[in-house]
């Protein structure tokens, strides 16, 4: 028995040892630097903070969209003959989109908001207005849709049109300081403020610069000995990354939602629509033959026969309408066509990336003086934002300027030699564009025209006036970015930081 006590005494101080030793160098404990030793979020040791076990939020009407492979391109018979959709095989990582379009109502609230702090700007307000007239036909009475589809409270919840890419983006970047703002408060870091005005409205960007003074409430308890108090950083794990259009891989990846599909890494139906099989009705025996999506059945034929309507839509209809796919994203197909990220090229199959593929890239840095502090904001409240310029910058990617909407498509360098018919703009020899667009001899027309440049932006999903072809998630078109249609709406995106699946 006493043979039995020594032993168990000896056990116990080998354990206690053991975890003393590996306490001290950080190994298996998370409070502590594995590389240095010291523990973190310790005054004594000068009060480097770290957040431990952060998970990223879900932001405000987001669904995690788990990422993975899939081949992305051409499903239906290239019927225009495009050759735009060439199937390839990327991945995607794991991200987070709308579940459903963005509404009306959600667009008239950023429309509040910004009439309400850009007082002394009404520009501000005026240019973001969504474009009603989109619903006028030169041979079609659709004139009450201009009035009443945006701003009638019947049609609050259905997808907001008439809106640009450009808008949509701008929408993106005030959805996500809007998002931030209220985390703040809700953290007691902020107190509200309605009273911001003009270039004094809470920015993300600002803020982390410290730039941004609002109506502080508390601030944080700082473990640095020289401070006693500090302000909400990034490395807090607190603010959520920005908001975004999609990319058009992730918009696709999302739309065909295969992981209802797949059994052990083998996907065993390639779906030609965001729901299983081929046709466009539903194969439930509760909801047979029901309509999947908002969308032109022939022509002339936009809902069907009166006492019996196919879809319950004539136009668009509420955003949360019909059966949302295996992610839970409603209207991924019909109702209305979305905006993505992407600059539209032909061939961008032919050089984009196998991991989270995207043509479209310019990159930017925050405008800094010489000694490298942040200049200032705009009238808007925005921080300066300059296009990188830095040659080591470029040179790392074999581009002197920084952009890489153009990379291997041919419009900055033809192929074809210079000669009398490729002009350069001053009308010498030797062209750098892919047509010359120059006022020929007859008639006064150019030689050769093109809708395909930098400003040409790819949408997709079909809409209430297109045929079944475009509910295909891989068909692709494009329109200018500043251009807007009755058709086209969009829904924002975000990125996933963290694992993949998430918690």
């Amino acid at each position: 028995m006493f043979k039995i006590r020594i032993l168990l005494v000896y056990l116990f101080s080998v354990v206690l040892l053991t975890s003393c030793f590996l306490k001290k160098d950080g190994g298996g404990d998370p409070n502590v630097s594995s590389t240095t030793g010291w523990e973190y979020n310790n005054p004594d040791n000068g009060g480097f903070e770290v957040a431990l076990g952060a998970e990223q939020r879900t932001g405000p009407g987001l669904v995690l969209i788990e990422g993975g492979r899939f081949t992305m391109g051409q499903i239906e018979q290239d019927v225009l003959y495009d050759w735009n959709n060439k199937p390839r095989t990327v991945t995607v990582s794991s991200f987070y989109m709308d579940e459903t379009e963005i509404k009306n109502i959600d667009y008239r609230e950023y429309l509040f908001w910004l009439r309400r702090v850009y007082k002394d700007y009404p520009e501000v307000f005026r240019r973001s207005l969504p474009d009603t007239l989109v619903w006028r036909s030169p041979m079609g009475f659709n004139d009450p849709y201009v009035q009443y589809y945006f701003r009638h409270p019947s049609y609050n919840n259905y997808p907001v049109v008439g809106v640009s890419w450009v808008k949509a983006n701008d929408f993106c970047l005030w959805r996500t300081d809007r998002v931030n703002e209220q985390l703040l408060i809700d953290e007691g870091e902020l107190s509200p403020d309605p009273n911001q005005l003009n270039e004094k409205n809470f920015n993300t960007e600002a803020y982390l610069a410290g730039m941004y003074e609002g109506v502080v409430n508390q601030l944080r308890e700082s473990l640095n000995p020289e401070q006693t108090e500090r302000r909400t950083n990034f490395e807090d794990g607190l603010l959520l990354p920005s908001y975004r259009l999609p990319t058009e891989a992730e918009w696709e990846f999302a739309a065909y939602a295969l992981r209802g599909t797949t059994f052990e890494e083998r996907i065993y139906e390639r779906r030609l629509y965001p729901w299983d099989g081929h046709n466009v009705r539903n194969a439930d025996q509760k909801n047979r033959g029901e309509m999947m999506a908002n969308f032109v059945r022939g022509r002339g034929d936009l809902m069907g026969v009166a006492g019996n309507l196919n879809d319950n839509g004539s136009i668009t209809v509420d955003v949360k309408s019909y059966w949302p796919n295996d992610y839970g994203l409603y209207c991924m197909a019909g109702n209305v066509n979305e905006w993505v990220m992407d600059v539209y090229r032909p061939l961008t199959y032919d050089d984009m990336d196998g991991f989270n593929p995207f043509r479209g890239n310019v990159y930017t840095d925050l405008r800094r003086d010489a000694n490298g502090n942040i200049v200032g904001k705009d009238k808007l409240g925005r921080l300066y934002v300059d296009t990188v310029k830095d040659v080591d910058v470029a040179n790392r990617y074999n581009y002197q300027k920084g952009d890489y909407r153009n990379y291997k498509d041919g419009d900055l360098q033809s192929a074809i030699p210079g000669g009398a018919d490729w002009n350069t703009e001053d009308g010498k020899k030797g062209s750098l564009r892919m047509y010359s667009q120059d006022a020929g001899s007859g008639g006064g027309q150019s030689d050769y025209v093109t809708l395909i440049n930098d400003n040409a932006r790819v949408y997709k999903g079909g809409s209430w006036k297109d045929r079944a072809y475009w509910l295909n998630p891989s068909t692709r078109r494009f329109l200018d970015q500043d251009a807007s249609r009755d058709d086209i709406g969009f829904r924002c995106a975000m990125i996933r930081v963290g694992s993949p699946a998430g918690m």
